[in-house]
């Protein structure tokens, strides 16, 4: 049946409202339901990590690295396709994402379906995927780690654009999320191909996953493309446990240092004397979320993650903050 325009047209008498949330990094959405993203990032840059952590802030509901979701009340299941890794592996990743987010082996089955796809053709992941999808109706954030897999050359024209019209229609369809994963060029920081450039125009946002070339267990998260207001740069390490975990004092190469010129001892003093006013310690990201709004209201100073993180630094250097294990509290007793 053919497609009247019509029906195409905008209405210029509505109001459309912005689709629902479901994904922040700081004060940037994202993602958002209706939409898809990508995490694309070099050979061993630690990409699945972070789609585990990605994922766990999804099922837990609950910030994971700098992942800070808002979980959709009528639905409440993730579909993780994974089209490279082997059984033993994809088992791993199962097991990451379940000490991420705390729960029992049947309360991830409860949320998490997770497909293996190593052994199928193109076409059958592809059909696999689509009917896990339509088949499963509370279902709201799809992972499909190893999007170049549902291709049998990603400098197809005409594959790349029958995978972007899926990806268009399956969001568009199911009001869901779909975050996939893909490589970038080992010479530069493009995605791959011509499926990498289709990926690039449609998506809602890109993140780009880069290894730390003086850390085998850093790496970084930023902003490649994103339709809202870019987030900070942040970092994540391997740790002892092999979890991914945040880097606390990570500071972003573009953020410059914070001047020790820029506020008199009072002013300093004002502001962390009402930090901590209603507590003897704070935990990191608490301490990080204060010290942003206090600065503001006290010395009109409007900062950014990176910039907060930066005084952080300066204030732990002067001793004006003390660190105790994992918790700060202020030293009212400090030299400036």
């Amino acid at each position: 049946m053919p497609i009247n325009w019509i029906d195409t047209r905008l209405d210029l008498r509505k109001e459309y409202e912005l689709p629902p949330v479901i994904l922040k990094i700081d004060d940037s959405i994202v993602a958002t339901l209706g939409n898809f993203s990508a995490s694309a990032g070099k050979e061993k840059s630690k990409k699945t990590f972070n789609v585990s952590a990605l994922t766990a802030s999804m099922i837990s509901g609950k910030q994971t690295l700098n992942y800070k979701p808002i979980i959709p009340s009528h639905k409440t299941k993730i579909l993780y396709a994974d089209t490279e890794q082997s059984d033993y592996h994809c088992r791993k990743v199962a097991t990451r994402i379940q000490k991420l987010t705390n729960s029992s082996i049947e309360e991830l089955d409860d949320k998490l379906i997770f497909l293996m796809l190593r052994k199928y053709n193109s076409e059958q992941r592809i059909e696999i995927i689509e009917d896990a999808i339509y088949d499963n109706p509370e279902v709201f954030f799809v992972v499909i780690d190893g999007l170049r897999d549902l291709v049998l050359d990603i400098n197809n024209a005409s594959e790349a654009t029958k995978i972007m019209t899926k990806l268009l229609t399956w969001t568009n369809d199911r009001n869901i999320h779909i975050h996939c994963v893909l490589h970038l060029n080992k010479g530069d920081d493009n995605t791959r191909g011509h499926l990498g450039t289709e990926l690039n125009n449609k998506s809602e946002t890109i993140l780009q996953i880069t290894k730390d070339p003086n850390d085998r267990d850093r790496s970084t998260v930023s902003a490649k493309t994103v339709r809202d207001v870019p987030f900070e740069d942040f970092a994540f390490f391997i740790n002892e446990n092999g979890l991914p975990e945040t880097v606390e004092d990570f500071l972003p190469t573009a953020t410059k240092p914070f001047s020790y010129k820029e506020l008199s001892e009072e002013a300093h003093r004002e502001a962390l004397t009402k930090v901590f006013e209603d507590v003897e310690s704070l935990g990191y990201s608490e301490l990080i979320s204060r010290l942003k709004d206090t600065y503001l209201e006290v010395a009109n100073i409007d900062m950014g993650i990176g910039k907060t993180k930066a005084l952080k630094v300066f204030l732990q250097n002067k001793r004006m903050i003390l660190q105790l294990e994992k918790n700060y509290q202020f030293n009212p007793e400090f030299k400036y």
